[in-house]
Protein backbone atom coordinates (compact mmCIF):
# COMPACT_ATOMS: atom_id res chain seq x y z
CA UNK A 1 0.00 0.00 0.00
CA UNK A 2 2.84 2.36 0.87
CA UNK A 3 4.54 1.50 -2.41
CA UNK A 4 1.35 2.37 -4.33
CA UNK A 5 1.08 5.66 -2.46
CA UNK A 6 4.65 6.60 -3.30
CA UNK A 7 4.06 5.68 -6.94
CA UNK A 8 0.90 7.82 -7.04
CA UNK A 9 2.72 10.77 -5.49
CA UNK A 10 5.58 10.34 -7.95
CA UNK A 11 3.16 10.22 -10.87
CA UNK A 12 1.41 13.36 -9.63
CA UNK A 13 4.71 15.23 -9.42
CA UNK A 14 5.66 13.99 -12.90
CA UNK A 15 2.35 15.15 -14.40
CA UNK A 16 2.66 18.51 -12.65
CA UNK A 17 6.16 18.94 -14.05
CA UNK A 18 4.96 18.06 -17.56
CA UNK A 19 2.07 20.54 -17.23
CA UNK A 20 4.43 23.27 -16.02
CA UNK A 21 6.83 22.55 -18.87
CA UNK A 22 4.00 22.65 -21.43
CA UNK A 23 2.72 25.90 -19.93
CA UNK A 24 6.21 27.42 -20.15
CA UNK A 25 6.65 26.23 -23.75
CA UNK A 26 3.24 27.59 -24.73
CA UNK A 27 4.04 30.94 -23.10
CA UNK A 28 7.35 31.15 -24.95
CA UNK A 29 5.67 30.24 -28.25
CA UNK A 30 2.90 32.80 -27.92
CA UNK A 31 5.12 35.58 -26.66
CA UNK A 32 7.51 35.18 -29.55
CA UNK A 33 5.10 35.11 -32.46
CA UNK A 34 1.95 36.38 -34.07
CA UNK A 35 1.27 33.78 -36.73
CA UNK A 36 -0.85 34.39 -39.80
CA UNK A 37 -3.13 31.56 -40.90
CA UNK A 38 -5.83 31.53 -43.60
CA UNK A 39 -8.61 33.89 -42.59
CA UNK A 40 -11.72 32.47 -40.95
CA UNK A 41 -14.83 33.86 -42.62
CA UNK A 42 -17.03 33.20 -39.59
CA UNK A 43 -14.79 34.64 -36.88
CA UNK A 44 -15.12 38.43 -36.80
CA UNK A 45 -14.29 41.14 -34.31
CA UNK A 46 -17.39 42.75 -32.86
CA UNK A 47 -15.30 45.37 -31.06
CA UNK A 48 -11.83 46.78 -31.65
CA UNK A 49 -10.84 50.10 -30.13
CA UNK A 50 -7.73 52.04 -29.18
CA UNK A 51 -8.02 55.09 -26.92
CA UNK A 52 -5.69 57.93 -25.91
CA UNK A 53 -6.73 60.37 -23.17
CA UNK A 54 -4.93 63.05 -21.20
CA UNK A 55 -5.16 63.04 -17.41
CA UNK A 56 -5.92 66.52 -16.15
CA UNK A 57 -3.33 66.58 -13.38
CA UNK A 58 0.34 67.47 -13.90
CA UNK A 59 3.19 66.71 -11.52
CA UNK A 60 6.81 67.89 -11.63
CA UNK A 61 6.46 69.17 -15.17
CA UNK A 62 5.08 65.91 -16.53
CA UNK A 63 1.62 64.70 -17.48
CA UNK A 64 -0.07 61.31 -17.72
CA UNK A 65 -1.36 59.87 -20.96
CA UNK A 66 -3.87 57.05 -20.56
CA UNK A 67 -3.53 54.51 -23.37
CA UNK A 68 -5.90 51.56 -23.69
CA UNK A 69 -7.18 48.99 -26.15
CA UNK A 70 -9.99 46.46 -26.15
CA UNK A 71 -11.02 43.89 -28.74
CA UNK A 72 -13.68 41.20 -28.79
CA UNK A 73 -14.00 38.30 -31.20
CA UNK A 74 -17.45 36.79 -31.77
CA UNK A 75 -16.22 33.47 -30.36
CA UNK A 76 -13.56 32.06 -28.09
CA UNK A 77 -10.22 31.58 -29.79
CA UNK A 78 -7.50 29.06 -29.08
CA UNK A 79 -5.19 32.07 -28.81
CA UNK A 80 -5.98 35.80 -28.70
CA UNK A 81 -3.15 38.27 -29.00
CA UNK A 82 -3.10 42.07 -29.29
CA UNK A 83 -0.22 44.48 -29.76
CA UNK A 84 -0.38 48.28 -29.67
CA UNK A 85 2.37 50.75 -30.60
CA UNK A 86 2.48 54.32 -29.30
CA UNK A 87 4.34 56.97 -31.29
CA UNK A 88 5.08 60.59 -30.37
CA UNK A 89 6.29 63.09 -32.95
CA UNK A 90 7.40 60.30 -35.27
CA UNK A 91 9.19 58.03 -32.78
CA UNK A 92 8.10 54.92 -30.89
CA UNK A 93 7.69 55.64 -27.18
CA UNK A 94 6.10 52.44 -25.85
CA UNK A 95 4.56 49.05 -26.66
CA UNK A 96 1.59 47.20 -25.21
CA UNK A 97 1.25 43.46 -25.86
CA UNK A 98 -0.88 40.74 -24.35
CA UNK A 99 -2.01 37.21 -25.15
CA UNK A 100 -4.58 34.86 -23.65
CA UNK A 101 -5.80 31.39 -24.50
CA UNK A 102 -9.41 30.21 -24.79
CA UNK A 103 -10.94 33.67 -24.78
CA UNK A 104 -12.60 36.13 -27.13
CA UNK A 105 -11.71 39.42 -25.43
CA UNK A 106 -8.44 41.15 -24.63
CA UNK A 107 -8.12 44.48 -22.85
CA UNK A 108 -4.90 46.39 -22.21
CA UNK A 109 -4.18 49.66 -20.44
CA UNK A 110 -1.15 51.71 -19.51
CA UNK A 111 -0.34 55.21 -18.28
CA UNK A 112 2.58 56.84 -20.06
CA UNK A 113 4.36 59.71 -18.30
CA UNK A 114 5.21 62.37 -20.87
CA UNK A 115 6.28 66.00 -21.17
CA UNK A 116 6.21 68.78 -23.77
CA UNK A 117 3.65 69.38 -26.51
CA UNK A 118 3.33 66.23 -28.62
CA UNK A 119 1.43 64.60 -31.44
CA UNK A 120 0.58 61.06 -30.32
CA UNK A 121 -0.41 58.22 -32.62
CA UNK A 122 -1.30 54.67 -31.60
CA UNK A 123 -2.01 51.70 -33.84
CA UNK A 124 -3.14 48.29 -32.60
CA UNK A 125 -3.28 44.88 -34.26
CA UNK A 126 -5.91 42.49 -32.90
CA UNK A 127 -5.41 38.82 -33.73
CA UNK A 128 -7.10 35.52 -33.04
CA UNK A 129 -5.89 31.98 -33.77
CA UNK A 130 -8.68 29.40 -34.11
CA UNK A 131 -8.39 25.60 -34.10
CA UNK A 132 -11.05 23.31 -35.59
CA UNK A 133 -9.69 19.80 -35.46
CA UNK A 134 -6.59 19.80 -37.64
CA UNK A 135 -7.53 23.09 -39.32
CA UNK A 136 -6.00 26.34 -38.06
CA UNK A 137 -7.42 29.69 -39.15
CA UNK A 138 -7.08 33.25 -37.96
CA UNK A 139 -9.01 36.48 -37.60
CA UNK A 140 -7.61 39.98 -37.48
CA UNK A 141 -8.39 43.66 -37.47
CA UNK A 142 -6.75 46.96 -36.57
CA UNK A 143 -7.69 50.06 -34.61
CA UNK A 144 -5.98 53.38 -33.99
CA UNK A 145 -6.12 56.67 -32.12
CA UNK A 146 -4.37 60.01 -32.16
CA UNK A 147 -4.16 62.95 -29.78
CA UNK A 148 -2.58 66.39 -29.74
CA UNK A 149 -1.31 67.50 -26.33
CA UNK A 150 -0.41 71.12 -25.56
CA UNK A 151 2.10 71.46 -22.73
CA UNK A 152 3.46 75.00 -22.86
CA UNK A 153 4.25 77.80 -20.39
CA UNK A 154 2.00 80.00 -22.53
CA UNK A 155 -1.00 77.66 -22.60
CA UNK A 156 -2.75 75.55 -19.96
CA UNK A 157 -2.31 71.78 -20.28
CA UNK A 158 -4.86 70.59 -22.83
CA UNK A 159 -5.54 67.95 -25.46
CA UNK A 160 -7.69 67.62 -28.55
CA UNK A 161 -8.28 65.42 -31.58
CA UNK A 162 -10.01 67.95 -33.79
CA UNK A 163 -9.19 71.62 -33.18
CA UNK A 164 -12.05 73.87 -32.11
CA UNK A 165 -10.23 77.17 -31.56
CA UNK A 166 -7.68 79.22 -33.47
CA UNK A 167 -5.06 78.37 -30.86
CA UNK A 168 -5.69 74.63 -31.28
CA UNK A 169 -5.58 74.93 -35.06
CA UNK A 170 -2.20 76.62 -34.79
CA UNK A 171 -0.88 73.93 -32.44
CA UNK A 172 -2.13 71.24 -34.82
CA UNK A 173 -0.32 72.93 -37.71
CA UNK A 174 2.92 73.25 -35.75
CA UNK A 175 2.91 69.69 -34.42
CA UNK A 176 1.91 68.16 -37.77
CA UNK A 177 4.59 70.15 -39.58
CA UNK A 178 7.31 69.11 -37.11
CA UNK A 179 6.35 65.42 -37.32
CA UNK A 180 5.93 65.39 -41.10
CA UNK A 181 9.20 67.19 -41.77
CA UNK A 182 11.07 64.88 -39.40
CA UNK A 183 9.65 61.75 -41.05
CA UNK A 184 10.19 63.11 -44.57
CA UNK A 185 13.84 63.83 -43.75
CA UNK A 186 14.34 60.34 -42.28
CA UNK A 187 12.57 58.73 -45.27
CA UNK A 188 14.91 60.51 -47.69
CA UNK A 189 17.93 59.34 -45.70
CA UNK A 190 16.67 55.74 -45.59
CA UNK A 191 15.81 55.59 -49.30
CA UNK A 192 19.24 56.99 -50.16
CA UNK A 193 21.04 54.64 -47.76
CA UNK A 194 19.40 51.54 -49.26
CA UNK A 195 19.47 52.88 -52.87
CA UNK A 196 15.71 52.66 -53.31
CA UNK A 197 13.40 54.61 -55.60
CA UNK A 198 10.14 55.60 -53.95
CA UNK A 199 8.42 55.60 -57.36
CA UNK A 200 8.61 51.78 -57.46
CA UNK A 201 6.53 51.40 -54.29
CA UNK A 202 3.28 52.27 -52.61
CA UNK A 203 4.53 54.10 -49.51
CA UNK A 204 2.79 54.61 -46.19
CA UNK A 205 3.69 54.90 -42.53
CA UNK A 206 2.59 52.17 -40.13
CA UNK A 207 -0.22 54.20 -38.44
CA UNK A 208 -1.74 54.78 -41.90
CA UNK A 209 -2.11 51.03 -42.45
CA UNK A 210 -5.34 51.04 -40.44
CA UNK A 211 -7.10 52.64 -43.44
CA UNK A 212 -6.90 49.26 -45.19
CA UNK A 213 -9.03 47.55 -42.58
CA UNK A 214 -12.07 48.41 -44.70
CA UNK A 215 -10.64 49.10 -48.14
CA UNK A 216 -8.29 47.09 -50.39
CA UNK A 217 -4.81 47.99 -51.49
CA UNK A 218 -4.70 49.31 -55.08
CA UNK A 219 -5.63 46.58 -57.56
CA UNK A 220 -6.15 43.88 -54.92
CA UNK A 221 -9.16 42.12 -53.40
CA UNK A 222 -9.98 42.56 -49.72
CA UNK A 223 -8.96 38.93 -49.08
CA UNK A 224 -5.52 39.43 -50.62
CA UNK A 225 -5.15 42.78 -48.84
CA UNK A 226 -5.86 41.20 -45.46
CA UNK A 227 -3.43 38.38 -46.20
CA UNK A 228 -0.68 40.90 -46.93
CA UNK A 229 -1.53 42.87 -43.77
CA UNK A 230 -1.57 39.74 -41.61
CA UNK A 231 1.81 38.58 -42.85
CA UNK A 232 3.19 42.10 -42.54
CA UNK A 233 2.18 42.32 -38.87
CA UNK A 234 3.64 38.85 -38.31
CA UNK A 235 7.00 40.16 -39.54
CA UNK A 236 6.73 43.50 -37.71
CA UNK A 237 5.98 41.76 -34.41
CA UNK A 238 8.82 39.26 -34.77
CA UNK A 239 11.52 41.56 -36.14
CA UNK A 240 10.54 44.96 -34.72
CA UNK A 241 8.28 44.78 -31.65
CA UNK A 242 10.28 41.99 -29.98
CA UNK A 243 13.54 43.74 -30.85
CA UNK A 244 15.21 44.91 -34.05
CA UNK A 245 17.33 41.99 -35.22
CA UNK A 246 20.60 43.08 -36.83
CA UNK A 247 22.63 41.07 -39.32
CA UNK A 248 25.31 40.34 -36.70
CA UNK A 249 22.71 38.70 -34.46
CA UNK A 250 22.50 41.52 -31.91
CA UNK A 251 19.12 42.98 -30.97
CA UNK A 252 18.23 46.65 -30.62
CA UNK A 253 15.28 47.96 -28.64
CA UNK A 254 12.58 49.41 -30.91
CA UNK A 255 11.90 52.20 -28.40
CA UNK A 256 13.05 55.53 -29.81
CA UNK A 257 13.06 54.29 -33.41
CA UNK A 258 11.29 56.15 -36.18
CA UNK A 259 7.78 55.26 -37.32
CA UNK A 260 8.23 52.31 -39.73
CA UNK A 261 7.94 53.33 -43.36
CA UNK A 262 6.20 50.58 -45.33
CA UNK A 263 7.12 50.22 -49.00
CA UNK A 264 4.94 47.84 -51.00
CA UNK A 265 6.33 47.13 -54.46
CA UNK A 266 3.73 48.05 -57.05
CA UNK A 267 3.79 44.54 -58.51
CA UNK A 268 3.29 43.22 -54.92
CA UNK A 269 6.39 41.09 -55.22
CA UNK A 270 8.06 42.53 -52.14
CA UNK A 271 7.36 44.52 -49.00
CA UNK A 272 10.05 46.56 -47.28
CA UNK A 273 9.90 48.15 -43.83
CA UNK A 274 12.41 50.95 -43.28
CA UNK A 275 13.27 52.63 -39.99
CA UNK A 276 16.06 54.22 -38.03
CA UNK A 277 16.85 52.87 -34.56
CA UNK A 278 17.42 55.23 -31.65
CA UNK A 279 21.19 54.79 -31.98
CA UNK A 280 21.08 55.90 -35.63
CA UNK A 281 21.36 52.46 -37.23
CA UNK A 282 19.35 52.24 -40.44
CA UNK A 283 17.24 49.10 -40.72
CA UNK A 284 15.48 47.42 -43.62
CA UNK A 285 13.14 44.47 -43.05
CA UNK A 286 12.28 42.46 -46.16
CA UNK A 287 9.15 40.40 -46.64
CA UNK A 288 7.72 38.47 -49.57
CA UNK A 289 3.89 38.66 -49.53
Amino acid sequence: MRRWLLAAVGAAFFLAAIAALFSWWERQRTEETIKFFPLDREAVFTEAKTTLALATNKERGRYSLRWSTISTLNRRAYLRQDVSLLFADGRLVDVLSRWETNTGTIAMEKTAIMHDSRFFQAISFHHGELHKGETITSSQTMSSAYLYVIDSPYHPLASFRRPKTDAEREWQRVLNKATNEFLRHKADELLSHFSLSKEDYYALYLPELVAYTEQPLPGLSMTKTQTIIGRLWEGIYKSYVLGIKKEDGSILSPIGSTVPLILIRKDYGQILVLLEAKNGDKVMLIQVP
